[in-house]
């Protein structure tokens, strides 16, 4: 369907990186996990990573790298590093502005590459837990982004169609999943920096 003739029933939002500013965050607790692992990550593959669970990542490190180690336990790791910078975690306004102007109007949902428990603490800290209708994380999926599936799960908890959905992004993987899903997709990267 093109876009001009979409009816926007609802709005689906990543969190990290697209409704809050936690991916400096993110890097500062996987530089923590990586150097106690002897794992290589360059800084710009991590972004390019973006909405892929850590343990999905920490399987792949793994495997490259020739080094052993439990994905799942290294997992834990990078959590327990990061949970207490969730205090320093701020919103990323154009995107916020969105949400709060459509709360009440659309359902709104996150779809994120997060767990719930992370996730729920951190929209606490941003006051804007109680705005979204549905959180579905990466425990509610079995294939991860960049397939479709955590975004049509949104759709269907929402109850609306996923052509009828407008869902936003900072990574070139979550923007394919939306399109994958076959929803609008928004690229908050141009949000950010101001472009058309």
């Amino acid at each position: 369907m093109p876009p001009a003739a979409r009816e926007i029933r609802a709005l689906i939002f990543d969190f990290d990186g697209t409704l809050a500013d936690t991916m400096p965050l993110h890097w500062r607790a996987w530089r923590t996990v990586l150097e106690r692992h002897g794992l290589r990550l360059t800084e710009e593959r991590f972004y390019s990573l973006g909405g892929v669970p850590a343990r999905d990542i920490l399987r792949q490190l793994g495997r490259e790298q020739g080094i052993p180690l439990d994905p799942h336990e290294a997992a834990r790791e990078k959590v327990a590093a990061y949970v207490p910078l969730i205090p320093e975690i701020r919103p990323i306004a154009p995107v916020l502005a969105i949400a709060r102007r459509h709360r009440g109007r659309l359902p709104l949902a996150i779809a994120t590459g997060g767990t719930r428990w992370v996730i729920e603490k951190a929209l606490r800290h941003l006051a804007i837990a109680d705005w979204f209708d549905s959180l579905v994380t990466s425990e509610d999926v079995r294939r991860q982004k960049p397939a479709p599936d955590i975004y049509l799960e949104a759709a269907r908890r929402l109850g609306v169609p996923p052509e009828h959905c407008r869902a936003y992004e900072d990574t070139d993987l979550g923007l394919e999943a939306i399109r994958a899903a076959g929803m609008e997709a928004v690229d908050v990267r141009k949000l950010r920096s101001g472009s058309p």
